[in-house]
């Protein structure tokens, strides 16, 4: 980034990340932020921080932690509601004490930082909160670095996202008319620099839609008309990424769903493994007709492992009664949310019995969050999907069995005004019974280590009619581990793990993404281990594929 003639680089700080239950607090690892912004100062580069509360980012519940809707499932997010304010303060109050070494007017990187993120998008247009907010950031910064605000460059979005007293900026891409959309920050921010704090050289990606792509000669007039104001530009996103895990969110509300890729490639200048692409260096030549480029050496990509094809062997079915990765059994004559039941992500299995009178075929009826497969006595009869609108299926011979319903969270919606995305069923009936009297087996897979020591089962290729499988394969690497990505042609949807890290969701069936990212550090010399949960269709070879290209736009 330093070398593309960039200055400062700008990033989210995800409260999810850093406090996945209440109070207790991560900084290590992926989340050692303080390394992060260490590294930023050696590099020369500043830092525009962002911490929320609220981030979007494409992210599961736009970067809340799931445990809010837990502890008061009737929070309003982000407004003044007494205890949102009171858990994001002490959110905020922790992360703001630990960079507070590194603002600019301590010596660090850090000159500037956000309040909210794009508040004037959200309906509540909460005045109050946003001063309490406001209140919050004061205190901890001070005078130490500028507060921001960032918000869509409408005069009708700045109005709730301004805030007296912190610099409004606005975001736009390159359909936006540079001219106009300055002027409308000129009626919140009329002194200071111009600055479009998020310009979008690409786009974000849904499942089962093409790969969003962003014209080079398009990013780079609207670059030009920028700079030549005198404006700051900070690119959105000038680095891919990667929703690892579950990580990723939803656009959406009214009744649509559109759950996003686990690449966040975004199009970006640099790739998700970090690759310059032309429109790297497209942007490099405009930034350096108004500012001096560094002498430093330019980036190339980075060498890829072609590793070759992995046979899986089935060794555990996820409804096994032996599973290890059940996390919580509960009953209740009502089925209860994801979230009442502590399970912040993956699956929760839903079962109770069918009545013994009842038509045939009847209909189920379910208001699913987000995607259910339906078994009865352990043979899936169909799925439900919110994606597709799907709430309804017939079943045959229904009456006196056993209901199972397995419900996959395929991400809580990030942006809009129902970031409130509580996961599971409700409203179930079959032919107009409701149904009641439910047992419910939550999973998760933090740690999949215990799949090592299981004997192979078996199972047949193609649908899975008795329920989800995991899969295990071994395979070995000669010499210094490379990036990679992991083919999943001909597979159903799952997920997939690398010597234990989850790589996070795949579904080819649908696209446009079949290749998962595996970082070189994911990876070691000698045996590595792969493992899957397929959720609905088994390959008829067995094998996924390590291989030195990426596919992420194949329908």
């Amino acid at each position: 980034m330093r070398a593309a003639g960039l200055n400062a680089i700008s990033t989210y700080v995800e409260w999810s990340l850093h406090e996945p239950e209440p109070g207790q607090f991560n900084w290590t690892g992926d989340a050692d932020l303080v390394n992060f912004l260490n590294i930023a100062q050696e590099e020369d580069l500043f830092v525009l921080l962002r911490p929320g509360p609220y981030i979007c980012a494409e992210r599961d519940m736009g970067g809340l932690p799931y445990w809010l809707l837990r502890e008061v499932p009737n929070i309003n997010l982000r407004t003044k509601d007494a205890d949102f304010v009171r858990y994001a303060t002490l959110y905020l109050n922790e992360i703001l004490n630990k960079i507070r070494p590194l603002l600019r007017g301590n010596g660090g990187p850090i000159i500037m930082v956000q309040i909210e993120n794009e508040y004037g998008s959200y309906y509540a247009c909460d005045i109050e909160y946003m001063d309490m907010l406001k209140e919050v950031f004061v205190k901890k910064v001070g005078n130490k670095a500028l507060l921001y605000t960032t918000d869509g460059a409408a005069a009708s979005l700045l109005r709730c996202g301004f805030i007296s007293g912190a610099y409004a900026t606005v975001d736009f891409g390159t359909a936006s008319n540079v001219t106009n959309s300055f002027l409308s920050m000129r009626l919140y921010q009329p002194r200071g620099p111009l600055v479009n704090s998020e310009f979008y050289p690409g786009w974000l990606t849904h499942w089962g839609e093409p790969f969003q792509r962003t014209k080079t000669e398009a990013i780079v007039k609207s670059l030009e008309e920028m700079l030549a104001l005198g404006a700051s530009v900070n690119f959105y996103m000038f680095y891919g990424g990667t929703n690892f895990g579950f990580t990723s969110g939803a656009n959406g509300g009214a009744g649509v769903y559109n759950p996003q890729l686990t690449s966040y490639d975004y199009d970006a200048p640099l790739t998700e493994a970090g690759d310059p692409t032309p429109k790297y260096f497209a942007i490099r030549d405009v930034i350096g007709r108004y500012l001096p480029l560094p002498n430093m050496s330019l980036p190339t990509a980075s060498p890829k492992g072609n590793y070759g094809p992995v046979l899986l062997e089935p060794v555990l079915k996820l409804l096994d009664s032996r599973s290890p990765f059940v996390v919580i059994r509960a009953t209740g004559d009502q089925p209860k949310t994801f979230e009442a039941l502590s399970v912040n992500q993956g699956f929760v299995l839903y079962e109770t019995n069918l009545p013994p009178s009842i038509s045939d075929p009847a209909i189920l009826r379910a208001t699913t969050k987000d995607r259910a497969l339906i078994y009865i006595d352990n043979q899936l009869r169909g799925t439900l999907s919110r994606i597709d609108k799907i709430f309804t299926i017939p079943l045959e011979s229904p009456y006196g069995h056993r209901l199972s319903l397995l419900v996959e969270n395929q991400g809580r919606l990030n942006f809009g005004n129902e970031i409130n995305d509580f996961k599971g069923i409700s409203h179930v009936n079959i032919s107009g019974i409701p149904l009641t009297n439910w047992n419910m087996t939550g999973y998760a897979f933090s740690d999949v280590s215990s799949l090592r020591d299981l004997t192979t089962i078996r199972i047949d290729s193609g649908t899975l009619n008795k329920g989800p499988v995991f899969l295990r394969g071994k395979f070995t690497i000669v010499g210094q581990p490379l990036d990679t990505y992991l083919d999943t042609t001909g597979w159903g949807k799952g997920v997939a793990f690398v010597n234990g890290h989850n790589l996070g969701r795949y579904w080819p069936l649908v696209g446009p993404q079949i290749t998962l990212y595996v970082p070189a550090p994911y990876l070691r010399e000698g045996e590595n281990e792969l493992i899957i949960l397929e959720l609905e269709y088994v390959s008829q070879t067995r094998k996924m594929k390590f291989q030195s290209v990426p596919n992420l736009d194949t329908l």
